[in-house]
């Protein structure tokens, strides 16, 4: 009798702690997943509804030579976007971990004071600076640097320089938390040993901050796959990515089905990524 009073009495805690969260995710992930997997396979209705009767054409169409160059395009801005955040934030994270412990969280803190403007308003600020009647075009052609103004905005390269910005932080933590649990004594030793600073870098550091290096690169490539709002205020609508897809089958051509569809094949991009880095990695990584 006792044992059972206590087996209820723990499965009434265990309900009381787990219960809110499992059903929080119930309604507001696995049924909104389970819906738009839904109407990926029906039809598109005559004013824009959905019509509930079973087709695979929306996703047939998602091998239309257009769409593939643009999932193509989002996927290389994405890399392009992981590599060069990786190649700012690894030196910069270094510098960080050399600071007094007393100033390291200061540091810390203005990295993610950005975050607390919204990134909108911080975009268009930089279109502001960046555009051809700009501050910076403005400056250069006073000092007598160009005589007319360089296109900086409505590019491809805008849109990356977009996405670096927006997702650098989210490198520069878990790099931060890899680096800073490093043992320098192992450094240290192996300077005594001989070694050259390459040589200790490839066999000792990269290892050691590797987990940081996969879970800053997840970070950052699986958002960039689907940022829409970038590529419209750095892109200025000439760089379409499969955000912009998503958006516009869904609110510009009223197609819901077909958004849907390529709201899929982004879920399915995103659990391949997560996947792989699965069985290279540690997953706990991503949430230090």
């Amino acid at each position: 009798m006792a044992n059972t009073q206590k087996h209820s009495s723990d499965r009434r805690m265990v309900l009381t702690f787990v219960g809110p969260l499992a059903l929080w995710l119930i309604l507001f992930l696995a049924f909104p997943m389970i819906y738009v997997i839904l109407i990926s396979f029906m039809h598109k209705g005559l004013y824009g509804g959905i019509e509930w009767k079973f087709t695979m054409e929306n996703y047939a169409g998602l091998l239309d030579p257009a769409y593939i160059k643009v999932i193509w395009k989002s996927v290389i801005l994405a890399f392009n976007t992981s590599v060069i955040c990786l190649l700012i934030a690894y030196p910069f994270s270094f510098i960080i971990s050399k600071i007094d412990k007393r100033y390291r969280g200061i540091c810390i803190l203005l990295i993610m004071l950005p975050f607390w403007i919204n990134e909108l308003i911080r975009l268009n600020g930089w279109s502001n600076i960046l555009r051809d009647s700009g501050i910076l075009n403005t400056l250069l052609i006073r000092l007598g640097i160009i005589t007319s103004p360089i296109t900086m905005m409505y590019t491809d390269g805008a849109t990356l320089f977009g996405m670096v910005y927006a997702f650098f932080p989210f490198m520069v933590l878990p790099l931060n938390n890899s680096i800073s649990k490093m043992d320098h004594n192992l450094i240290e030793a192996a300077y005594d040993l001989g070694a050259s600073r390459l040589h200790t870098f490839l066999r000792i550091i990269l290892p050691l901050t590797l987990p940081g290096i996969f879970a800053g690169t997840i970070q950052v490539f699986i958002p960039s796959l689907g940022a829409f709002y970038i590529a419209d205020v750095m892109g200025g609508g000439n760089s379409t990515l499969l955000g912009n897809l998503i958006k516009d089958q869904f609110l510009t051509a009223r197609n819901w089905p077909s958004g849907a569809a390529f709201s899929v094949i982004l879920i399915l991009f995103t659990l391949i990524v997560l996947k792989i880095y699965s069985k290279i990695g540690n997953l706990d990584d991503l949430a230090s």
